[in-house]
């Protein structure tokens, strides 16, 4: 009996470390800033205030994801995320205990698939000098984040790139460009701290056809990366998390196989008025990315779960209308 006791602590021994114990769990919150700034109040289930980070800290995230952009305007929904904002959200979170990613976007404003518009600073540069623009804005933001003494973990060089980044030199029509724009970022983030991951992010992380595409080609043109971040968002694909998340599964063990590359879902997010569905979704993904083998998968990111839909207007955050986190955030403890 004692034997098959021992053998039982063994077995459960060897499954906990078998789950990365770095595991990222976390949220981007490039909006916060501004809702505070707005007057907006955060409250914890009980009604009490409270600090919106120590809300998310309490439902189990270690990890805050921020965007930046180059010289953006004050506009409440596509504004702010400045160099400034950005080192002092930072240095916030990061007091807190928080792991930090940085997010260049490499624009004025928002960039994704369908908008990887240049910064108006940049808009008649070559392609050398948007090389070297990349370089010294992705050099000089995180050298103000390690004066304010923090040191990010992981670094995005682009936001959501399939067709590439800083039109139309840096579109997938010109890969020589791209690869040369994505390379100064690495340097740059490489210069600061060789520990950093490099990040490069595509969207629609269940369509194991677009990231061969993509992921090809920057092997072809021998682009440096530690990391390939995925976006998945059943509801902008019109499936439900039910329809993909083997196709999801399928799409980040390839990549770990085929690239030799560790894999994180860097955005994720759930309609806020579906609380149990969102919940089901994030409890999926954290588990399919925590089984991807040899402890590649390195997180889950969900975007905005703070950004209540009457400030932000948008339908996947992850919190009430009585300034209340969703109980679908409750996954990221389990």
């Amino acid at each position: 009996m004692k034997k098959l006791h021992l053998l039982a602590v063994a077995l459960l021994t060897i499954g906990l470390h078998a789950q990365n114990p770095n595991f990222a769990k976390g949220a981007d919150v490039g909006w916060l800033d501004q809702m505070e700034a707005t007057g907006y109040k955060f409250y914890d289930t009980d009604g009490t205030p409270k600090e919106c980070l120590q809300l998310l800290k309490d439902r189990g995230m270690n990890t805050i994801r921020l965007r930046v952009f180059v010289n953006p305007n004050d506009d409440k929904a596509s504004g702010h995320c400045s160099k400034d904002d950005v080192v002092r959200m930072s240095k916030r979170a990061h007091d807190m205990g928080f792991r930090i990613m940085i997010d260049f976007h490499y624009s004025d404003s928002w960039a994704d698939p369908g908008k990887q518009f240049k910064p108006a600073a940049w808009k008649d540069h070559s392609v050398v000098q948007l090389g070297q623009d990349v370089y010294n804005h992705t050099f000089d933001v995180l050298s103000a984040l390690k004066k304010a003494g923090v040191t990010p973990e992981w670094v995005q060089v682009g936001n959501e790139i399939p067709g590439g980044m800083l039109w139309p030199e840096g579109s997938t029509k010109n890969w020589k460009n791209l690869a040369l724009f994505l390379n100064k970022g690495y340097e740059a983030t490489k210069a600061i701290d060789p520990k950093i991951k490099v990040i490069v992010h595509v969207d629609q992380g269940n369509d194991n056809k677009k990231f061969r595409k993509f992921y090809d080609k920057a092997t072809k043109h021998q682009v440096q990366y530690d990391v390939i971040g995925l976006s998945y968002y059943p509801f902008w694909i019109k499936k439900d998390w039910s329809e993909t998340i083997d196709d999801l599964r399928h799409n980040m063990n390839d990549m770990v196989e085929r690239y030799g590359k560790e894999v994180m879902v860097v955005e994720v997010g759930g309609e806020y008025n579906k609380i149990e569905n969102t919940h089901q979704l994030l409890a999926a993904t954290i588990k399919a990315v925590r089984e991807v083998p040899d402890n590649k998968g390195l997180g889950v990111i969900y975007w905005e779960p703070q950004g209540e839909k009457s400030w932000s207007h948008y339908d996947l955050s992850a919190w009430q209308a009585d300034g209340k986190p969703s109980p679908a955030l409750d996954a990221f403890k389990e």
